[in-house]
């Protein structure tokens, strides 16, 4: 069976892959987010999502537990006035956010990078290479329009702590989906992988995401 990795300690992400039936393990990355931006430099929210999913893929496709698996990295930024915002981690940067956030609407990007950490070579006995020696990402964006929101209720989710370690100060699949009116794109992206945007990089390797699915 093909074996997949996600480079991600969210537990949003590994819920959605095995909701979706998608076998995986979970191998988290070190990567300092802070310091992979600054070596790049400014870049907009989009490719900052690119970017840093590509970097914590990479950073776990180069350990040796990697090996013979195919990885992916996700990082969700959320762009709202034209600024990205990721975690807030503290409750004045998540009131200052939802307060400007209430009412209006912004755009999720989750940024998605495969690496194949398979043999490309035939084995001795003549056998065809596995892997596809493929590095290849995208960005999957939802643009989500929120509620009008009292200054009660955000400070009542904030007190539960949720929304300090999201992109954006929010979830969609948590306590934050009362304060989403719509979603207008893919509702997996917003919850930090896209199904799909999955489906079509594991086909670009080579591999049926139903190659992941359990056996019956």
């Amino acid at each position: 069976m093909t074996a997949l990795i996600l480079a991600s300690q969210s537990p949003a992400r590994t819920k959605l892959l095995t909701e979706a039936g998608i076998g995986h393990t979970v191998l988290v990355s070190d990567v300092d987010e802070d310091a992979v931006q600054a070596r790049y430099g400014v870049t907009d929210p989009h490719d900052t999502a690119l970017l840093l999913a590509r970097a914590k893929a990479e950073a776990v496709a180069a350990l040796p537990e990697a090996e013979g698996a195919l990885v992916i990295g996700c990082d969700s930024v959320f762009e709202f006035d034209g600024e990205a915002h990721g975690k807030p981690y503290t409750a004045d940067v998540a009131r200052e956010r939802m307060l400007r956030m209430s009412g209006r609407s912004g755009t999720l990007h989750t940024g998605h990078w495969l690496v194949d950490c398979r043999d490309t070579e035939a084995a001795d006995d003549g056998a065809p290479a596995t892997g596809s020696g493929a590095t290849l990402g995208t960005v999957t964006s939802a643009v989500v329009s929120f509620v009008d929101m009292e200054l009660a209720e955000i400070d009542a989710y904030i007190a539960t702590g949720e929304p300090l370690h999201c992109a954006g100060s929010f979830t969609i699949d948590g306590m934050g989906g009362a304060f989403i009116r719509t979603v207008e794109g893919d509702p997996h992206a917003v919850v930090g992988l896209s199904i799909s945007t999955l489906r079509g990089l594991l086909a670009q390797a080579g591999v049926r995401i139903t190659d992941l699915w359990p056996v019956t």
